[in-house]
């Protein structure tokens, strides 16, 4: 029997995903928010431009507000939402998975203990993603990793799914390499080092990735965010873990580790071009990621007894930012750098 799935959220990373699925076969419902994208795709499908090519794909699409209308359960649920909306996303979409069903959320942060204690474990897996996707216009994506350059990991938090993987990692492998993590709580650690080292800080200079890496002492200052990511995930209980298509030859001390994984990210997912997450919202207006990356880092920190000072100077950056006290730009690389 073909699997019902269905794509909660999909702005750049989410309609990329499912735009896969759909061309791949599958059985796909998409549910957003955003009332023009929803009418964009409806008249016209989606549009996904990659570097090696381009294609318009008819979908089936919901806005939120017809989700109550909906009757027949889903298989696996895919949530593609900003980290902070994961709680009601979850809500959502509880009464329409299968009581066998499985959600997994390809978003950043810890979020999948949020699903799990809303969906229950036993219908919910973790994920790490990395595709680099940018959406300002609706029913279009310019997504800036291929198939070939896109990468996740699934795993199940505890015995109540493990050996389910493949299930969903069967129709993932569509938009790109999939692999199943025995321990899918550090392979979430180890991408948000990356994030916590790359997102915000280059958000707050208000500049491509690529450009805010070579600012003067911002490399070593984003290794010295990641190293304080790394300590939090080892004293929480966590290990090191290959990520990105990574191997165990890869992993040695943590804070080599570290600049390892930057190096990775830098040089296989980011284009000259390329806007982080956090960026993309705020020059949309809308704010980011900001608790659940550099300020879980620090609570995480606080809570084990630790600190991390490069960490929490992000976090105060950002929001002064979202706040509307500072404004991004490459004029805060002082003050981010401050003490460092």
């Amino acid at each position: 029997m073909t699997a019902r799935v269905a794509v909660l959220g999909t702005g750049a990373n989410g309609a990329g995903i499912g735009a896969d699925l759909v061309r791949a076969g599958h059985d796909v419902t998409f549910i957003e928010q955003w009332p023009a994208h929803v009418d964009a795709m409806r008249a016209r499908g989606i549009h996904v431009e990659m570097p090696d090519e381009s294609h318009t794909t008819p979908v089936t699409v919901h806005h939120l507000c017809e989700v109550a209308e909906m009757r027949e359960p889903f298989d696996i649920v895919f949530i593609v939402v900003k980290a902070y909306d994961t709680r009601w996303a979850s809500e959502l979409i509880a009464p329409l998975l299968a009581p066998d069903g499985l959600a997994i959320g390809l978003q950043n942060g810890m979020m999948a203990e949020e699903m799990a204690g809303i969906l229950g474990a036993h219908r919910t897996l973790g994920a790490v993603i990395e595709i680099t996707a940018n959406m300002f216009e609706p029913g279009i994506v310019d997504r800036q990793s291929s198939r070939a350059h896109s990468w996740f990991a699934l795993g199940a938090l505890d015995d109540s799914t493990r050996g389910r993987e493949e299930e969903a990692a069967s129709i993932l492998r569509a938009a790109g390499t999939v692999e199943i993590s025995d321990d899918i709580r550090s392979s979430k650690w180890m991408k948000l080092v990356a994030n916590a080292a790359e997102l915000v800080p280059s958000a707050i200079l208000d500049l491509p990735l690529g450009e805010a890496v070579r600012m003067p002492g911002m490399r070593e200052f984003m290794e010295k965010t990641a190293h304080e990511a790394v300590r939090a995930c080892l004293a929480s209980g966590g290990r090191l873990m290959p990520i990105f298509g990574m191997t165990e030859r890869d992993i040695a001390e943590p804070d080599d580790y570290a600049v390892i994984l930057l190096d990775k990210v830098l040089r296989d997912y980011t284009m000259p071009t390329t806007l982080t997450t956090v960026l993309q919202d705020w020059r949309k207006g809308r704010r980011g990621e900001v608790e659940e990356l550099n300020g879980f880092v620090v609570r995480e920190q606080e809570r084990l007894g630790g600190s991390a000072p490069c960490n929490a100077r992000v976090e105060r950056l950002a929001r002064q930012i979202e706040s509307g006290a500072r404004r991004a730009g490459a004029d805060n690389l002082e003050l981010l750098l401050a003490g460092s």
